[in-house]
């Protein structure tokens, strides 16, 4: 029987569930581990100012070798590939270990295995995002996508929170070693993974943005989920809309942040309906129109319940869209381009909402908070309007039937 509910088919199937459990794993220690490591940069140097450079230090790596990671991924057998990039960070994770345990901690040395375990991010992350297109049948991957996506946000959700009690408990090195545990499931998963080598010669040297310039439906998607970010993201603007609205409450502030995570939850738990409708193409535009309309809502909000109301959709909204793109992106590129595909789609889903924290800054201390948000959304919600009817390979664009 049919119902709104997650579709749970894909872990029936031995390699996809070893997949979903080390990804899980995975994300999970990574955001529990991003709490010690924003502790201990506080500790060490008592400035807002290094705490802010973590997310350079993170980026920076992710932007430079994921393109790699891609090419490699479009190169040499993916499950290797995995395997190595787990391996590295399952060292550096006990480097971090070591660091606290034998108290040589500094800032430069912490900052550099930050870098090192961003980088491995970098190495496996596009070759982990094909897995759902070559592990399923066609029918079964926007359900596939879903069920990375609720692993996702349960680890944005419970990851901090654990990753806080170590440290509050015990010290940073607990939650290093939560880090070094769950790497080390992600790295015994593979055991269960065929060997994954490209389905097909690549032909040329084309990058990932190259392939989806050329086609207008990856070209519409990518538009579309730039206009989102770039125009309407509006964490950046969290503490100011607080301070104003809402008295600078911290517990406001985290609530703001679970609000968009809830949604997100909540989207992927009950993703069973969107993931059968096959028009992937239409219900990126309209979660992605929706994401912009609700920022703004948000924007306009003077009651606390209304502007976490607002941020909640704009969460499940921000869930659909990613699975949508993600089962159009994966099933519309060929199989020698998805590691480089998958690399560009990282990196737009690393400079994309930084890119958008600055907008929203710059057009906030121009004008307002509440401008700036409502000003973004709206803009956001007309230029993917723009995109809809422009684009119409993104509108009709059709998943291949289930199985």
């Amino acid at each position: 029987m049919r119902t709104g509910l997650i579709d749970l088919r894909p872990l029936r199937t031995p390699a996809f569930r070893a997949a979903w459990i080390g990804g899980t794993a995975h994300g999970f220690g990574q955001q529990a581990a991003g709490v010690a490591v924003l502790q201990q940069t506080w500790d060490l140097t008592r400035s807002p100012l290094w705490t802010g450079a973590l997310g350079v230090a993170t980026a920076v790596p992710l932007l430079l070798v994921g393109p790699v990671g891609g090419t490699l991924a479009d190169t040499v057998d993916r499950r290797l590939l995995i395997r190595i990039a787990s391996g590295g960070q399952l060292l550096v994770a006990l480097g971090l270990v070591a660091q606290v345990v034998a108290a040589s901690a500094s800032i430069a040395l912490l900052f550099g295995l930050v870098g090192l375990l961003a980088a491995g991010a970098g190495l496996g992350a596009p070759a982990r995002r094909t897995l759902p297109a070559r592990l399923l049948p066609a029918g079964q991957v926007p359900a596939g996508i879903a069920l990375t996506t609720v692993s996702f946000q349960v680890s944005m959700l419970a990851g901090p929170a654990v990753g806080g009690a170590l440290v509050g408990i015990w010290s940073a090195a607990a939650a290093y070693g939560l880090l070094v545990a769950a790497t080390a499931v992600a790295l015994l998963t593979t055991i269960r993974l065929p060997g994954l080598p490209v389905e097909a010669a690549s032909t040329g040297r084309r990058s990932g943005w190259g392939i989806l310039l050329r086609r207008p439906t990856l070209r519409g998607a990518f538009a579309t989920d730039l206009a989102a970010c770039l125009l309407a993201f509006p964490v950046s603007l969290f503490p100011l809309v607080n301070e104003l609205l809402h008295g600078g409450d911290p517990r406001v502030l985290g609530g703001m942040l679970s609000a968009l995570a809830v949604g997100g939850l909540t989207a992927g738990l009950f993703s069973g309906a969107v993931t059968r409708i096959r028009r992937a193409g239409m219900v990126q535009l309209v979660a992605a129109a929706t994401w912009g309309l609700a920022v703004a809502g948000f924007g306009m909000a003077v009651s606390l319940w209304i502007a976490l109301a607002c941020l909640v959709v704009a969460g499940a909204a921000d869930a659909l869209s990613v699975i949508a793109r993600g089962s159009l992106v994966q099933m519309e590129t060929p199989d020698a381009y998805r590691g480089r595909v998958s690399s560009a789609e990282l990196v737009v889903g690393i400079a994309g909402p930084e890119l958008g924290n600055l907008r929203g800054g710059v057009v906030a201390a121009l004008t307002s908070g509440p401008f700036a948000l409502v000003s973004g959304g709206l803009a956001a919600t007309a230029v993917i309007g723009g995109v809809a009817l422009r684009n119409r390979a993104l509108r009709e664009y059709t998943l291949p039937a289930r199985s």
